[in-house]
């Protein structure tokens, strides 16, 4: 491919630009990135779910239908509704390609391999039929003022796209070494872990927060946690006022690579 070099004036021929900016292809993958903030997915008799919005193009004949409101059961719906950790989901069914995008997020995909991930609500943009999700909460927290900890679980054989502001940061966690994390920073987490929700007062002055008290995830024992360089503060995370909001198929085990 020639990359595209503007004139001296800074402009782009129409040929270049064109060139520089059409879609790429990559038999084979359902999920596969045109650039590092759009996804493009291939349907094809399959069902695929997304984040609702999220699509900003497609071709071929496709439908979107939101999901109904019942249509994970009824417990489902009641933890929605409670936690309001996640917004609906779409359907996209038919064939053809369908790009997804999330207000210029970074997307990373992830193939699961039998695996099982945490992500926050707010953060998980695609996923496979194959791929089964429900909304959880975390048990082993300090304290209720927060009004509990949820998060989207994630997990069975498939593919699934996250989001993220900026380049995400994969960090490992030992035994011998926990790691701790600002909840509106806080995108996934292994499915082993059951992070702890702790209150620290004494950071409140040192991040300039007026309000409400500060609160940290901490994770412990034998896994990895996803942190993006932003605070996110949308409902989901928290129930109060701290709240938040790769490569392609690459297995969980890659993030440590």
């Amino acid at each position: 491919m020639t990359n595209m070099h503007p004139g001296q004036d800074g402009t782009y021929s129409l040929r270049d630009f064109i060139a520089q900016t059409a879609e790429r292809d990559n038999p084979g993958e359902v999920f596969e990135l045109e650039s590092s903030k759009m996804l493009e997915v291939k349907v094809n008799g399959t069902r695929i779910w997304s984040k609702l919005g999220a699509m900003i193009a497609y071709k071929g004949n496709l439908s979107f239908k939101r999901e109904g409101t019942l249509e994970g059961g009824l417990m489902k719906a009641l933890k929605r509704a409670v936690t309001q950790e996640m917004s609906p989901l779409a359907k996209i069914e038919g064939r053809g390609v369908a790009y997804l995008a999330d207000q210029g997020k970074e997307i990373q995909i992830l193939r699961l391999a039998g695996d099982s991930l945490n992500v926050n609500g707010n953060d998980l943009l695609a996923f496979d039929d194959s791929v089964q999700y429900d909304i959880t909460m975390m048990r082993r927290m300090a304290g209720m003022a927060a009004g509990g900890l949820f998060s989207v679980r994630v997990q069975g054989h498939g593919m699934v796209a996250i989001l993220s502001h900026g380049k995400p940061l994969t960090l490992r966690v030992t035994p011998n070494e926990p790691v701790f994390t600002d909840p509106n920073a806080t995108i996934a987490w292994s499915g082993n872990l059951q992070p702890q929700l702790r209150m620290d007062s004494s950071l409140r002055s040192i991040l300039g927060r007026g309000g409400g008290e500060t609160y940290q995830m901490a994770f412990q024992g034998d896994g990895f946690v996803v942190v993006q360089p932003y605070e996110e503060f949308e409902a989901g995370m928290l129930g109060s006022d701290d709240s938040h909001g790769g490569g392609i198929g690459r297995t969980i085990g890659d993030l440590f690579d």
